[in-house]
């Protein structure tokens, strides 16, 4: 997956979450396929996406016709329809969609869309729409927390361009408009920014960064 590109998510079932989910996607400036049997949802969704169909996702053919391999992402939603979860991961792993990321209501629904091939599974109690989303869009965030509607708090790994500068040469403030605040290698203890030490793939930084800058970086630019 080229992370100089938006990423594309599907996300297939538009009920409470998925309509969380991809609402938040498309603030955030992913390009967000929705499908939906129901046309009513369907329709309140194409100003809010950038594309919306309606398919029955019990069908083989209707989900086949979706072209979900060329999406970056698919997430299955319908938590509370087993048969349309499994038939959506089967396709979409099938034809090599990179990651596949599935709703379960229940552990047993989790362990049976695993075994069909989701790289992940979302649990609704504990994973809201918006935290995803915020997840979703970039490569290399690991956490996301919306402090208030313009400023977010991100866990992520170093940019590979950033790997082998200091904080110091990359002056990420003046540069890209972003503060980081903490840092610490993977599996360490979080510690105040040390300006001169050299950033390492294996290390987690802590980040604060308005919205705007948030949706520049996406996709992992």
């Amino acid at each position: 997956m080229d992370n100089t590109t938006e990423k594309s998510v599907a996300v297939l079932g538009l009920g409470k979450f998925g309509r969380s989910l991809a609402r938040n996607l498309y603030n955030l400036g992913a390009d967000v396929l929705v499908v939906d049997d129901n046309e009513d949802v369907i329709s309140e969704f194409s100003a809010n996406s950038t594309s919306a169909i309606r398919a029955n996702l019990n069908n083989e053919d209707e989900v086949l016709a979706l072209r979900l391999e060329n999406m970056d992402v698919v997430v299955t939603a319908m938590g509370s329809n087993l048969a349309a979860s499994i038939m959506c991961v089967s396709v979409a792993k099938e034809h090599g969609v990179p990651l596949v990321i599935a709703k379960s209501d229940s552990n047993r629904m989790a362990s049976i869309l695993k075994k069909v091939g989701a790289d992940r599974i979302i649990d609704p109690e504990e994973e809201g729409g918006a935290r995803s989303a915020r997840i979703l869009v970039s490569s290399y965030l690991n956490e996301c927390f919306k402090l208030d509607e313009n400023l977010n708090l991100l866990e992520m790994v170093p940019k590979a361009e950033w790997v082998g500068h200091s904080l110091n040469e990359l002056d990420l403030r003046k540069t890209m408009s972003i503060n980081v605040v903490a840092m610490r290698k993977k599996g360490g203890l979080w510690h105040f920014v040390e300006p001169d030490v050299i950033l390492e793939e294996d290390m987690n930084l802590l980040i604060v960064m308005e919205r705007e800058t948030m949706i520049k970086i996406r996709g992992g630019r």
